[in-house]
C-alpha cells in the first residue's frame, strides 16, 4: 500500500473545469456533429486557470483522480496534457468508447464505487447536472463555473452521451 492508498480522493472532471474547450464548441455547432474533430482538438485545450490551482491545492491532502464523459480513445492525449499542465498524477476514469448513457449517470456510478473504498472528499464538475445528483447522494460538489457555458455540450452531455 501507498500512502495515497490513504487519501481521500478530490474527483475532478476535465472538459469546462481543468480544459477551456471553447475553441472547439465549433464542432459540435453543425450538423452532423463531427465528435471526431471535436476529441482531436482537446490537446490544444488551455487550461482553466481556476480549475488547475483547485486540483493542485487539493493535491496537497488528497489523491487527485479524474472523471471524464470522454471516451477511452482519448485517453494517451489526456494523460499528455494533464503533464504538460503541470496536474498532479492519478488515475483517469473514462466513458467507453460505445457508452452513451448520460454523464451524470455515468460519473454517479464512478463515484460510488469510488467511495465504496476511500472517502471521497470532493466532485469538481462543471455539468449541473451531475453536480445536483451527486450532492442528492451525499457528495460534496464545487460547481465550476469558471469557464462559459455551452449549450451544446450540455445537450451533448446529457442527451448524446458523448463527453
Amino acid at each position: 500500500m501507498t500512502d495515497n492508498d490513504h487519501k481521500p480522493l478530490a474527483v475532478f472532471d476535465l472538459d469546462n473545469t481543468l480544459a477551456d474547450t471553447a475553441h472547439r464548441q465549433r464542432f459540435l455547432e453543425r450538423r452532423p456533429r463531427d465528435w471526431d474533430a471535436f476529441f482531436a482538438a482537446a490537446p490544444h485545450d488551455p487550461p482553466l486557470t481556476e480549475g488547475v490551482a483547485l486540483a493542485l491545492e487539493h493535491a496537497e491532502e488528497c489523491e487527485v483522480v479524474y472523471l471524464t464523459g470522454r471516451p477511452e480513445r482519448c485517453r494517451e492525449d489526456t494523460v499528455e496534457w494533464l503533464a504538460a499542465h503541470g496536474l498532479p498524477e492519478g488515475r483517469i476514469w473514462m466513458r467507453r468508447d460505445n457508452d452513451r448513457r448520460p454523464a451524470r449517470r455515468t460519473k454517479l456510478e464512478i463515484l460510488r464505487g469510488l467511495a465504496r473504498n476511500r472517502e471521497v472528499r470532493v466532485l469538481v464538475d462543471d455539468d449541473e447536472l451531475v453536480c445536483e445528483d451527486a450532492e442528492r447522494a451525499g457528495f460534496t460538489v464545487v460547481r465550476a463555473r469558471w469557464a462559459s457555458q455551452s449549450a451544446v455540450l450540455k445537450v451533448a452531455q446529457e442527451r448524446e452521451g458523448r463527453t
